[in-house]
């Protein structure tokens, strides 16, 4: 046997490696979370039930579902990439975890991009839960998968951006309520339930603007209408991710 062969070898991981078991960690926590669970999972999932099968809501010709169904998926992105992003962060700020974490080896931006995994697979989890819910009150999606796809990106870094500046600039108390409180506003006047058309015309040039109509009536256009690819929709997503990315990396506090 060699000397030295089980001699220590005191060092970082590679970034990879260190990327990816930051991402596992910040995944098995947000599944255990039974609060972040009802936010992302059980409130999407009785939306999608709850209106699809009671005539609540005019959602125009066709089967409810239809409509539905794109607009849960949009709200789905925003309740992970959004809403309990930015609680769960705004937490860890205040508590210091962010702190500690910032003087590992993990450099920050990876650790920015180890949530931003995180949120993805849990995305993913939701998006096919959804669906073959969807799927078994009776939805007939049409469209290109690719143009849905993109769609769901834009709409998370959008909302991750937004999120994180929340986070990063809010006491974490001021985070979880102004979080929730837009969450329901949106849910009301962001398209997911209820059509844009059914506002005033002044309110519906605004509401038009917000990342999660943009993403509802994307979804909606693709997946209930079978467009090729919703260019408009897409741009204003690209833009609210800019705007948010680029203002969470200005403004964001780690303390």
């Amino acid at each position: 046997m060699s000397a030295g062969t089980y001699t220590p070898r005191p060092g970082a991981a590679p970034l990879p490696r260190m990327i990816a078991a930051q991402a596992a960690l910040e995944t098995r926590m947000l599944l255990r979370n039974g609060e972040q669970l009802l936010l992302t999972v059980v409130i999407p999932t009785l939306l999608l039930v709850l209106f699809s099968a009671v005539d609540i809501v005019d959602t125009g010709a066709g089967e409810p579902v239809d409509f539905l169904a794109p607009g849960i998926l949009a709200l789905a992105v925003m309740s992970t990439a959004f809403t309990g992003q930015a609680i769960a962060t705004g937490f860890e700020r205040r508590y210091g975890v962010l702190k500690r974490l910032g003087a590992s080896p993990l450099p920050r931006w990876g650790l920015m991009t180890a949530k931003t995994l995180s949120v993805l697979v849990t995305e993913v989890l939701q998006i096919v839960l959804l669906t073959v819910i969807a799927f078994a009150l009776g939805w007939s999606p049409e469209g290109n998968p690719f143009a849905v796809l993109l769609l769901l990106v834009l709409g998370t870094v959008a909302f991750s951006g937004l999120g994180l500046l929340m986070a990063g600039t809010l006491k974490a108390e001021a985070t979880l309520a102004a979080a929730n409180l837009v969450f329901l506003l949106l849910l009301v006047g962001g398209g997911v339930i209820v059509p844009l058309d059914k506002f005033p015309d002044a309110a519906q040039s605004v509401l038009g603007l917000l990342p999660i109509s943009a993403l509802s009536d994307g979804l909606r256009d693709v997946l209930q209408h079978g467009a090729a690819m919703p260019w408009g929709d897409a741009a204003v997503l690209a833009v609210w991710a800019v705007l948010g990315l680029g203002a969470a990396a200005r403004f964001f506090r780690w303390e």
